[in-house]
């Protein structure tokens, strides 16, 4: 398998197909590059170069105890653009990965020709008086207590439900679709999947307004993970080159359930 090693000493897996100008994407939590199965295939028969890795702690990439934070994650993105010695590349970032990205791109747009925050986190998720649409304090807790708890049960019930948005009256859960984020997770550290939530409460502020290459922020407006008024207008906002395309009843996990409308969306802006 393709790896590269940090200079921490830490593997991380990542694919890399085809040529062409290289799009980077950063996938959410708890899953691994394979989430980006629908993105990477339409992206390599459009004649580009597609990259995708296993956060730190996440599937094939080593389960360290250490560094399952922000810092140490972009730092691995960082190493691993280096090494592939990627140039006007594009940075697509899922939730948490959007928040990878953000942070990426803010520190090394020599690099970056275009950014994709879908379904972030950015600026921030945590519900203050500054932003009242955010997830309050009791969400982060039990998603951490679910994942010290039995892993494999709240790894069934969080696609079961609010990401993919399959609680919703008349909709038709996949269980494929189901099994498959199961599998993702599952392949995963539940010390890192633990650890992230910790992450989920940092600010991405002062990252968005540091970005000065084109930013393209797609979420849908029934996110029941990150909510749509959390972090949508307040991103576009702050981005100096920032535009907004806000999907109808869209859940969380759009990217799979929606690829079909996603993916053309992602391939006009590229283009652009």
């Amino acid at each position: 398998m393709p790896t590269i090693t940090t200079s921490d000493g830490v593997e991380i897996f990542y694919k890399d197909w085809g040529s062409g100008q290289p799009i980077v994407f950063s996938h959410g939590w708890p899953l691994t590059a394979d989430d980006w199965d629908a993105q990477m295939t339409f992206f390599l028969q459009q004649g580009y170069r597609v990259i995708a890795h296993d956060r730190r702690g996440h599937g094939r990439s080593d389960q360290v105890g250490t560094g399952n934070d922000m810092t140490h994650w972009v730092a691995d993105l960082a190493a691993l653009t280096e090494h592939l010695d990627l140039h006007d590349a594009v940075h697509i970032g899922h939730s948490t990965g959007g928040g990878e990205v953000a942070r990426y791109v803010a520190g090394h747009q020599d690099r970056v020709a275009k950014a994709v925050l879908v379904a972030s986190l950015t600026p921030n998720m945590l519900r203050s008086e500054t932003n009242p649409g955010g997830q309050p304090q009791e969400w982060f807790d039990a998603v951490e207590a679910g994942v010290l708890g039995n892993r494999s049960q709240f790894y069934r019930e969080v696609p079961e439900g609010p990401f993919y948005g399959f609680n919703r009256p008349g909709a038709e859960p996949s269980e494929a679709v189901i099994a498959n984020w199961w599998r993702q997770g599952m392949s995963g550290s539940a010390q890192a999947h633990s650890a992230t939530v910790f992450c989920w409460l940092e600010d991405f502020t002062e990252d968005l307004r540091k970005i000065t290459v084109p930013v393209l922020v797609m979420h849908g407006d029934d996110d029941q993970i990150v909510p749509y008024a959390s972090s949508v207008p307040r991103a576009v906002d702050l981005l100096e080159n920032g535009a907004l395309k806000t999907y109808p009843g869209y859940p969380h996990g759009m990217l799979t359930t929606h690829a079909d409308v996603l993916n053309p969306d992602l391939l006009a802006f590229i283009r652009s």
